[in-house]
């Protein structure tokens, strides 16, 4: 009898304590022991700094709407683990959870324990197989090289973008990161990029070069061209698709839109048929919660899961382009493994009001750390580690002419959503 949800998932939130681990081995030994269901279906393979959730949201709704079942593993979650694991959209129901986590379980009791990512990386493609999707998109959890979705032999790998990130793991160049997302790429798979940074390129380039695969590249054999009405045209290799519209807001999802374009420009020569149709329906209902998600209007909430510098960037691109409110309260907890200093230095040029708190997540940042830092700044920002406490305070701060922007981490936009929902903030 297959035990509850409750049950599975804390017996794999425990192998949070086995951390990061990287390298393939024992992927491997799990897909060998259910069979290889990674081997039952064609992907696309997604890594990158930013971007790769958006990108692979967007893969996944025009799949959707040109008829595919396509399955789309991302990470982390918001809310519920469940969603993690989707097929045309909808979340694996609790019952699949159980099921899944219970075949995974026989077989990693076999042997050494997975790490977190790899035993839900083994229920997602072990559901994926189960449940006969066309297609599956997959999103790195980090890296790409030695990331337990590497497992999958790619009919298309996607890379938007290399920043500094995960330094620790990945390498202290943007060369050395670049070479281990660079690992995603396969033979008889294609390869689209949105790098533009020389040496982080010239590794992608190399690679594709020796694996003998097509190279598309954002600025070179993808053009954009942005339009009035917050759209844009895309100018690829061979085809053209203008007047394109989004579901998605910042000016960055056009470039990932782009990138998504891309990749189906070049499975569309190994034969993937989409309509025009599909195409444009499918980027136009895309939807990516806690990604500059509007998630009330009044008061205005904005929910950003912006961690590490480059993304708060275009986080506060964003905001300084927005014109709709008076004061800015903002909402940050940040992990404490990440580039928080500059992080915060970006935040705290825009912020009128800032509150530091802390996810619920062993990897968080102590806010009081924080804050120290933060009055270097000359801003006094309030500290309440307990986030529901913290998000209640900038609610009631804020009168209706403000904003409320909570950022950080997806695992703080996640806190943060179960609460709003909580105290029936509905979102927009």
């Amino acid at each position: 009898m297959i035990s509850s949800i409750d049950d599975h998932l804390e017996a794999l939130y425990r192998l949070r304590r086995f951390g990061i681990q990287l390298g393939l081995d024992t992927i491997t030994r799990l897909m060998k022991g259910l069979g290889n269901p990674q081997d039952h279906f064609p992907s696309i393979h997604v890594a990158g700094t930013n971007g790769k959730g958006s990108i692979a949201a967007f893969l996944s709704s025009v799949f959707t709407h040109g008829g595919y079942k396509v399955g789309l593993y991302t990470s982390p979650h918001l809310v519920r683990f469940n969603e993690r694991i989707q097929i045309n959209g909808h979340p694996i129901s609790d019952q699949d959870v159980a099921r899944v986590a219970e075949t995974v379980q026989r077989i990693y009791t076999q042997g050494e324990p997975p790490t977190f990512f790899e035993c839900a990386t083994a229920m997602a493609l072990h559901y994926f197989a189960s449940e006969g999707v066309d297609w599956a998109v997959l999103e790195t959890g980090m890296g790409g090289r030695y990331d337990a979705t590497n497992v999958v032999q790619p009919e298309m790998s996607i890379i938007s973008n290399i920043s500094m990130e995960h330094q620790e793991y990945l390498g202290n160049t943007l060369a050395e990161i670049a070479c281990e997302k660079a690992g995603i790429i396969k033979r008889g798979a294609g390869v689209v990029t949105g790098t533009r940074q020389k040496s982080a390129l010239q590794v992608i380039e190399h690679a594709t070069i020796e694996k003998g695969v097509p190279l598309c590249r954002l600025g070179k054999e993808i053009r954009i061209r942005r339009d009035r009405e917050g759209g844009f045209t895309y100018l690829g290799m061979n085809r053209r698709w203008p007047r394109v519209k989004i579901g998605l807001i910042g000016d960055h999802q056009i470039t990932n839109a782009a990138l998504a374009l891309g990749a189906i420009e070049l499975l569309s020569r190994k034969g993937l048929n989409l309509t025009d149709e599909a195409i444009y329906a499918g980027l136009a209902a895309t939807h990516w919660p806690g990604r500059l998600e509007v998630f009330s209007q009044q008061p205005f909430v904005l929910l950003d899961g912006a961690h590490n510098p480059s993304a708060v960037k275009t986080l506060r691109k964003f905001l300084q382009n927005s014109s709709h409110f008076r004061r800015l309260i903002m909402v940050v907890g940040i992990l404490r493994d990440k580039a928080w200093k500059p992080m915060l230095r970006e935040l705290v040029g825009i912020s009128d009001r800032m509150i530091l708190t802390s996810p619920q997540y062993e990897r968080a940042a102590d806010p009081h750390e924080l804050a120290s830092f933060v009055r270097t700044l000359e801003q006094d920002p309030v500290v309440m580690p307990h986030l529901p406490d913290a998000v209640s305070l900038a609610l009631e701060e804020a009168n209706p002419a403000d904003a409320v922007c909570i950022t950080g981490s997806l695992y703080t936009v996640g806190d943060a959503r179960a609460y709003l929902a909580s105290r029936d903030v509905y979102s927009a």
